[in-house]
C-alpha cells in the first residue's frame, strides 16, 4: 500500500503578545514594545518586532533588553486577553479540520491532507487561514507547509513575518541538507557544539553519520537525529497532546558556588516559568529544582502543596526552601525549575505524570 503524503500546516502568529497590546493600544503601534518584565527587573515574554530591530528577544533580562533598546515600552502581560484571542483564531482553524494540535496560545499544527472545505493545495488553506486572522481579528500570521511536522515548523519562520512558505515532498531533502544543525528539532546549544566538533555543521553533514555512529556520540538520541534528517519522524498530529510537565533550566558559563547567587539566577527562571505555565494555561502542584554539580552529578529536590500554583509569587517560596533544605558541598553548573501535577485550565484535565522540558536562559549568564 502507497503511503500517503500528508499535507501539514504551522501557524504561528507574530510578536503574538506585543502585536494584541499593539492592536487593543493604538498609540503603541509602530513603536519597540515588550510585554512582561520591567525596566529594572524580571524577563521580557515577548517583543514587537520594533523592539527586534535593536536584538530585543523573548526570555531576556528586562535590564539586557533596555540597554539595547532605550525606548523600549515595558507593557504588563495579560493572559486572559491572549487566550480570549488565541480561540478565536483556533475557530478559524476549525472551519478547515479537526486535527489540531496546539503548541501554545500563539501556534499550532493542522493536518489538512484531508479537509472540511475540499481543497487540494494546503498552500492555498494556510492563505485563507492567514487572510481570516488578519481580516477578522486583525493580527498577522506566518505558516510553513510541508509533509511533517519538524519541516513545517522550520519553514514558517522563513518568510516572517506575515509570509508562509511551502516546502513540497520533491524539495524536502535539499532543504534538510542545507538546514543549519542547530535548526534541527532536539539539538540545543550544548549538542550543536558538539556536531560542529565532529563535523557536522547541517543536515546534509548529519546525513552522512550512520545511526550506530550517532548513537555512539549521542546515545539514544543519536537514533531520533538519524531520523529527523531522513524525514522517517513522522510524529502525525495529535488534537489530544497533553504537556506533562513545565520546566525551564539554565547552564551557566562559569560553576557558581554561593546560594545567594544561585538563588538570583533561580529568580530570573522563576519568571520564565511563570510566562510557560501561563502560555500553555497550566498550574501543577509539585515544584522541582534540578542541581548539576561541576563533576556533572546532578540531584532534585521536590515538594508537592496542596493548593495549585501557577505564578512566581505562589512557587518561589517553595524554590527557597527546596534550595535552603540541604547545604552544597560542590560548585553548580546548572540550575532548573519544572512543575509537574499540571492541571490545564483550558482542557480541565489533571496531569498527574512528569515530562522535563528545557529551555534555554544562556543570556542570564
Amino acid at each position: 500500500m502507497e503511503k500517503v503524503i500528508r499535507k501539514i500546516i504551522h501557524v504561528d502568529m507574530d510578536a503574538f503578545y506585543a502585536s494584541v497590546e499593539q492592536m487593543d493600544d493604538p498609540s503603541l503601534r509602530g513603536k519597540p514594545v515588550a510585554v512582561g518584565g520591567s525596566r529594572d527587573r524580571g524577563v521580557v515574554a515577548a517583543a514587537s518586532y520594533e523592539a527586534r530591530k535593536y536584538g530585543v528577544k523573548s526570555a531576556m533580562a528586562s535590564v539586557q533588553a533596555k540597554k539595547r533598546c532605550p525606548e523600549l515600552i515595558f507593557i504588563k502581560a495579560r493572559f486572559s486577553r491572549y487566550k480570549e484571542i488565541s480561540g478565536q483564531i483556533r475557530r478559524i482553524f476549525k472551519d478547515y479540520t479537526d486535527l489540531i494540535e496546539p503548541l501554545s496560545l500563539d501556534e499550532a499544527f493542522l493536518d489538512v491532507t484531508v479537509n472540511k472545505k475540499g481543497i487540494d493545495l494546503a498552500s492555498e488553506i494556510a492563505t485563507q487561514i492567514r487572510h481570516r486572522i488578519y481580516s477578522e481579528i486583525g493580527l498577522t500570521s506566518s505558516a510553513g507547509i510541508s509533509i511533517n511536522k519538524f519541516v513545517a515548523k522550520v519553514a514558517s519562520d522563513i518568510n516572517k513575518p506575515n509570509g508562509q512558505k511551502t516546502i513540497h515532498p520533491s524539495q524536502v531533502d535539499d532543504f534538510l541538507d542545507s538546514l543549519p544543525i542547530d535548526k534541527f528539532f532536539g539539538i540545543g546549544r550544548v549538542t550543536a557544539k558538539k556536531m560542529k566538533e565532529i563535523g557536522v555543521h547541517n543536515g546534509a553533514d548529519l546525513r552522512n553519520l550512520d545511526e550506530l555512529e550517532l548513537k555512539t556520540h549521542f546515545g539514544k538520541v543519536g537514533t531520533h537525529f538519524y531520523r529527523v534528517v531522513r524525514s522517517l519522524q513522522d510524529n502525525p498530529v495529535n488534537p489530544n497532546r497533553i504537556r506533562k510537565s513545565i520546566g525551564a533550566e539554565q547552564t551557566f558559563n562559569q560553576d557558581i558556588e554561593t546560594e545567594s547567587f544561585m538563588l538570583d539566577k533561580l529568580a530570573g527562571i522563576a519568571e520564565e516559568l511563570e510566562r510557560r505555565m501561563a502560555k500553555s494555561s497550566n498550574k501543577g502542584k509539585t515544584i522541582t529544582i534540578k542541581i548539576k554539580y561541576s563533576d556533572f552529578s546532578q540531584q532534585t529536590r521536590s515538594k508537592t502543596v496542596e493548593n495549585y500554583v501557577s505564578t512566581k509569587e505562589e512557587f518561589f517560596p517553595i524554590i527557597k526552601d527546596l534550595l535552603f533544605q540541604k547545604s552544597l558541598e560542590k560548585p553548580v553548573r546548572l540550575l532548573g525549575i519544572s512543575i509537574t501535577k499540571l492541571f490545564n485550565e483550558v482542557n480541565m484535565k489533571e496531569i498527574p505524570v512528569s515530562l522535563q522540558l528545557k529551555f534555554d536562559f544562556s543570556q542570564f549568564s
